[in-house]
C-alpha cells in the first residue's frame, strides 16, 4: 500500500488507500521499553521448508487497494489487493482466471480502521504517520509484542486462499517513527517477516528498501517499487532480477501523466526487466501498463 517517505531529494512520496472517514480514537502512545528481538528461528513455525510460489521476471500485475470491488478486466497475471477488504469469493474467481493473488498488510504502521487495532499494545505505537491520518509507527523493535497480530495477519492472508504478501512500510528505520529504529531493527524484522511468510507457504516481496537490497534478496521472492523511476532509484532493485526475481514498479499520475510515462518509463522498464504500471496515487482500479 502506501508509500516511501523523502529519503533524499529524489525521493516521494508513495501511495495509500484511504482511510474511512470515521475513526476511533488512537491510543496513546507510551514510551517503549525495547524487548528481546525473536528471532526467525525461534519464531518460525515448521522447521521443513514449505514451497512458495516464484513469479517470473516480467510478470504482468494490477494493484487495487483503494476501492472495492476489486476490477478483474485487466489483463494481468497477478492481483494485488488488500488481506482485510477482499474476501474469498474475489481471491476464488481471480483463481479460476488463472490468476496469483497477493495480500497487502501494513507490518510497520499502526491503521486505527483494520479489524485488529486494538490489539496492540499502546507502547508499540509511535509517531503519526505524516500524511496519512489515523495511522502511526509501530516499534519494530518489539518483534515479541508484534508477533501475535503479524502472525494472525499472514495466518488469515493463507486462509483466504493468498498466494503471496506484500508488507508495506518495511523501511521505517530512515523516518521519524518516535523509536531509535537502526538498519540492523529493520533488517532483523524484515528478515522474521520472510521467515514466517514462508514457514506458511507464502511468497513474500521487498516493498522498496531499497537500502537493505544485499542484505534482504536472498530472503523475498520478488520486489515491489514506487516512484522509483521518477525517483532515479530503480538500479538499486536490479539484483532482483539478476537473480531471476521479477520487480513490480508502480510510477504515479501526481507525478507523471500517461503520455511521459510511455515515452520514458516503458523504455527504460523494457529495458531493466522490470514490470511497470501507471497507477492513482489512491491506489484505485486505474491502471495503465507498458505495452
Amino acid at each position: 500500500m502506501k508509500r516511501l517517505l523523502v529519503l533524499t531529494s529524489f525521493f516521494v512520496l508513495a501511495a495509500c488507500s484511504p482511510a474511512p472517514a470515521e475513526t476511533p480514537n488512537p491510543p496513546t502512545p507510551q514510551p517503549a521499553t525495547p524487548t528481546k528481538d525473536i528471532s526467525p528461528t525461534e519464531t518460525a513455525a515448521p522447521a521443513t521448508p514449505v514451497p512458495v510460489w516464484q513469479p517470473p521476471v516480467g510478470a504482468t500485475w494490477q494493484w487495487q487497494l483503494g476501492d472495492q470491488p476489486i476490477n478483474q478486466s485487466f489483463d494481468a497475471a497477478v492481483y494485488d489487493v488488500d488481506l482485510f477488504e477482499t474476501d474469498v469469493s474475489t481471491i476464488e474467481a481471480l483463481h479460476a482466471q488463472g490468476r496469483k493473488v497477493v495480500c497487502y498488510i501494513s507490518v510497520g504502521s499502526w491503521e486505527e480502521w483494520r479489524e485488529d487495532a486494538d490489539q496492540f499494545p499502546p507502547e508499540v505505537i509511535g509517531n503519526d504517520y505524516e500524511g496519512w491520518p489515523g495511522e502511526k509507527w509501530l516499534d519494530i523493535r518489539q518483534i515479541d509484542k508484534l508477533a501475535p497480530i503479524m502472525r494472525a495477519r499472514f495466518d488469515l492472508c493463507k486462509e483466504k486462499g493468498f498466494d503471496a504478501i506484500e508488507p508495506d512500510n518495511i523501511d521505517a528505520y530512515w523516518s521519524d517513527t518516535g523509536f531509535p529504529l537502526t538498519y540492523e531493527d529493520q533488517l532483523a524484522y524484515n528478515i522474521w517477516l520472510a521467515e514466517e511468510a514462508h514457514a506458511r507457504g507464502l511468497s513474500i516481496g521487498l516493498k522498496n528498501d531499497d537500502e537493505q537490497v544485499a542484505d534482504l534478496l536472498p530472503y523475498y521472492d520478488w520486489a515491489l517499487t514506487e516512484d522509483c523511476f521518477d525517483g532515479e532509484w530503480c538500479e538499486a532493485m536490479t539484483p532482483f532480477i539478476e537473480a531471476g526475481k521479477p520487480v513490480f514498479a508502480a510510477e504515479y499520475t501526481d507525478m507523471m501523466s500517461l503520455e511521459d510515462f510511455l515515452a520514458n518509463v516503458c523504455p527504460q522498464a523494457k529495458e531493466m526487466g522490470f514490470s511497470a504500471i501507471l497507477k492513482n496515487r489512491n491506489l484505485d482500479a486505474y491502471q495503465a501498463a507498458c505495452p
